[in-house]
């Protein structure tokens, strides 16, 4: 999809001021500021403007012009949440004082001065968008002439696959753990009973991390079924599940399923943190089978592994995730996981947010 075309100061010189009540660090949530997240769905953003959060900073989406547009959700004119404001044919409108806001953010219209020109300094401060995997994405400091660096998604365009979006999924919980316990092999046995996994099968076969400049993948072989428990399905004797992981730091990771024969499901996991401790989990799925099936059957099922995920992943202590290995114990199982937390480091990330009970 087309990057949709913004206003406002992007260059390194012209760095963003951290919003107000930053829960980062300071270093890090610049680093974070370069990256893209989703912050909500396409089918989500209809007629009416819709709020958002991505890094603490608030924003507002709406459609104008055949564009989606995202900005900082206050009117310039006055402070007022333009999320609050109500659709027009052009864009949006504050429901303070009526100003209209239209393609790329350009305010078209101050009723109280009729016949009189538009200051500048009316306009909005917007971030550039991209539609992709039925999400909205955006970045709040994109780096100029540099291509959005959004992670690819295993045969999501592929003939012969179904698709579909789960709903944005809240947790209070920091993003790294949330992406961290996606990748955790070691956990399923334990966690997932009622949904997929036999929990008596608990040995972790070795596995190895390959690393790639824009990240690291994983695969995974064990005899760890996939079959949803309430399925009846049984893999046939012997047969070896693959679970391709690839991970594309700071926080999203895709899972390959391999089901017996050439049937695949891919399942993407994005953690958008919307502040240190809350986090948007956006999950695009498909699958090559079952497609006569309803795709809110894929939805409803990851949505109950979510579930079972969210206790535990918020009641994790400390809240932050240690990029220092030796704070937390570590078993052969968390190869993967202490991968993810070296090349977080590797990429300049020092600890996110002070630490708090």
């Amino acid at each position: 999809m087309p990057l949709h075309h913004h206003l406002g100061p992007r260059s390194h010189e012209d760095r963003p001021l951290l919003p107000t009540g930053c829960s980062f660090d300071a270093p890090d949530w610049y680093l974070m500021a370069r990256c893209w997240f989703p912050v909500m769905r396409s089918e989500d953003l209809r007629a009416a403007p819709q709020a958002a959060r991505l890094l603490d900073q608030p924003l507002v989406l709406y459609r104008a012009a055949g564009s989606v547009v995202a900005a900082a959700d206050a009117c310039p004119h006055r402070g007022v949440p333009l999320s609050m404001g109500t659709a027009d044919p052009c864009g949006i409108r504050c429901r303070y004082h009526g100003l209209l806001f239209g393609a790329e953010g350009r305010c078209l219209d101050v009723p109280c001065q009729p016949g009189h020109p538009v200051q500048a300094q009316l306009h909005l401060r917007t971030y550039p968008t991209v539609e992709r995997y039925g999400l909205l994405w955006t970045c709040l400091w994109p780096q100029e002439g540099v291509q959005p660096d959004i992670p690819v998604m295993p045969h999501w365009d592929e003939a012969g696959f179904q698709q579909a979006v789960c709903p944005c999924y809240p947790m209070d919980c920091f993003a790294g753990r949330q992406l961290e316990g996606f990748i955790d092999v070691a956990h399923l046995p334990w966690v997932h009973a009622d949904t997929f996994a036999d929990p008596d099968r608990r040995g972790v076969p070795s596995y190895d991390v390959h690393h790639r400049s824009d990240g690291f993948a994983m695969d995974y072989d064990s005899d760890m079924p996939n079959y949803p428990v309430d399925s009846g399905r049984r893999a046939p004797e012997g047969h070896v599940w693959r679970r391709h992981f690839e991970v594309h730091p700071p926080f999203a990771a895709s899972l390959t399923l391999h089901f017996p024969g050439a049937d695949r499901a891919v399942v993407m996991n994005i953690a958008t943190p919307v502040s240190a401790l809350r986090t948007h989990l956006f999950c695009p799925v498909s699958r090559n089978f079952d497609t006569d099936r309803p795709a809110e059957e894929m939805i409803a099922f990851n949505l109950r592994v979510f579930d079972e995920d969210r206790a535990l992943t918020e009641a994790q202590r400390p809240r932050n995730l240690p990029l220092d290995v030796r704070v937390e114990a570590h078993t052969r199982a968390d190869r993967i996981t202490l991968a993810y937390r070296r090349r977080l480091l590797q990429l300049g990330y020092r600890r996110f947010f002070a630490d708090v009970a």
